[in-house]
Formats: C-alpha cells, structure tokens, sequence
C-alpha cells in the first residue's frame, strides 16, 4: 500500500501567502510559501532534493513538508503507540523510543515514519515551548487503523486512535528539540497572525522523519500547529 493518491497543490506564487478557504482534502496539502520541488515517494519512501526519509509513512498521510516550506494539510484517523511523559524532551525521548520499538516488534508491526512529538501546556509566557511545563508525547505510528488494537500495552505504551486533524506545518532540517519546535513555531504564529481566514485549533507538534543514522544536518522534520476555518 501506498500514499500514491496523497497530492501537493503547489503555489503559485511562492514568495507569499495565498491562503485555502477550506481545509484540504485528507492526505492532500496546499502550499503556503517556499519553492522546493513536491517530494516524490521513492519504494516506501519519500525523497526531497538532498532530504530522504527511508520508512513509509502511513497509508493516508499528507506527503512531507519540505524544509523551507509552509503547507496546510490534512490527515485521517492515524493508530499510535504513544508515551506520556514530563521534564527534558531529549532526555525523555530516548528512554520512550526504545519501549516503543519493543513494542512494535512485538506486535509485528513495521517501523513507520515519522516519529511524532505532541507537546501538551509547554508554552511559557512568551509563547516558547519549555522543559519546565506541561507534558509531552511520542509516538509511533501504525501503518493502518486496522492492525492491532487500542488500549493499555506494555512498559507504560497506550496505543490511541488520533482523529483526523487540519495543521499548518513548517517544514525544517537540522537536528531535532525544541530549539528548533521554537523558531518554527515563531513563524507559525507570525504567519497566522497575518491573517484572518484560519486560527489555531490545538497544541503544536513535531513530525521527526529521520533516525540517527542520517546526519544531523539533514534530519528532516515539520513543525506543525493543528488549525481551523474562522468563523467569520
């Protein structure tokens, strides 16, 4: 199975906004600003000029944000092992990737990309995302909605139904945490402000497409912030 059916709708003027009336479709995205190329999905993968993600991502998914770019895009219903935690994100990460792997290869499940980073009343007063508040999740995403089952799992993993969601998403390179969550998020939010016709619908968070063996320069990454149509 494939995301052959996913589509980009490119911009046509790539140096500023136009920005959709309604969400996209689900799977599909509409460019906002910058002028990569629309990735191109290569076997189970996907590959951007010098950017590449090796697993698939699940059946459904918009394609990839590429670095330099801002989209709106829309997901379907997505099955996820999750970890809940607190404190340091880097820190925390490592320790949940590695129950989280387990669990999968437990349950025969295919590694999937990307891993996702939801981070839940981390905002400080100035808007920054900080080690010092809230709680954060990561995620491991099943291939379909159908395999397994949702519920409590092993070593602290819940495995959740996400429901589908609208966001607007930066994509970025380099390495991941929230360094990077933050100066995505500031354009985020500079870019909403700027307009009247969408407004935030939700708690930010980070899509993280490559693992350690690509070069911290290259890691590809969005971040994005779920969305919806003002009512104007």
């Amino acid at each position: 199975m494939s995301n052959a059916s996913a589509t980009v709708s490119a911009n046509a003027n790539p140096t500023a906004i136009t920005w959709p009336l309604r969400a996209p479709t689900s799977g599909s995205a509409v460019r906002l600003s910058g002028d990569a190329p629309i990735p191109e999905e290569v076997k189970e993968g996907w590959v951007c000029g010098d950017y590449e993600i090796e697993a698939p991502l699940p059946v459904g998914y918009a394609p990839p944000t590429p670095p330099r770019c801002m989209e709106i895009k829309s997901y379907p219903l997505v099955r996820r092992a999750e970890i809940t935690s607190t404190g340091k994100t880097n820190a925390g990460a490592n320790r949940s990737f590695w129950p989280l792997f387990q669990h999968i290869q437990k349950r025969g499940i295919a590694m999937t990309s990307p891993v996702e980073m939801d981070y839940t009343g981390m905002s400080d007063d100035k808007g920054n995302l900080s080690d010092e508040r809230g709680s954060w999740t990561m995620s491991f995403l099943y291939r379909t909605p159908d395999m397994g089952e949702t519920g409590p799992a092993e070593s602290n993993v819940q495995v959740k139904d996400l429901p589908p969601m609208t966001v607007i998403s930066l994509g970025m390179q380099g390495n991941y945490g929230l360094k990077q969550v933050n100066t995505a998020l500031d354009k985020l939010r500079d870019a909403l402000a700027k307009q009247d016709q969408w407004v935030v619908a939700g708690e930010p968070r980070a899509l993280n497409y490559n693992g350690p063996q690509i070069e911290a320069g290259y890691r590809w990454s969005e971040i994005q912030i779920p969305v919806k149509p003002s009512m104007r």
